[in-house]
């Protein structure tokens, strides 16, 4: 394993910034009476994920501020499946689409839990 240098070497941040960009292609589709309401949460939140990877990768320094800041990005991670819910509830996405991205955050979700858990790992 290579050594992690920046934020985007991280595993889990490149996998929310691939989820974060198929919540945009998704939302795309979404009604226009939704722009600013459902489109903007989900893409809002969706991006906050790897963005607040990216700030706790910063603060690792400080374990507190780190776990912080993770906490943040499972935090947003977990409201992007509320707003895939109500994209399907919403019938804007089929359940395949649903079950694939909702999938992609669940393991995105468990990454950072994992880091949570294990801060010393990571901190410097």
């Amino acid at each position: 394993m290579e050594k992690i240098k920046t934020h985007k070497d991280l595993r889990v941040y490149q996998l929310s910034f691939e989820a974060g960009m198929n919540v945009y292609e998704l939302s795309k589709k979404f009604p226009k009476e939704e722009t600013y309401s459902l489109t903007d949460q989900i893409r809002r939140s969706s991006r906050s994920v790897s963005g607040n990877l990216a700030e706790a990768w910063r603060k690792r320094r400080y374990e507190k501020a780190f776990v912080a800041k993770l906490s943040d990005s499972e935090g947003e991670a977990a409201e992007t499946q509320v707003w895939l819910d109500y994209a399907l509830a919403c019938n804007y996405i089929n359940e395949e689409e649903h079950a694939a991205i909702f999938a992609k955050y669940n393991s995105i979700i468990g990454m950072i839990v994992t880091m949570i858990i294990n801060p010393d790992k990571w901190t410097l």
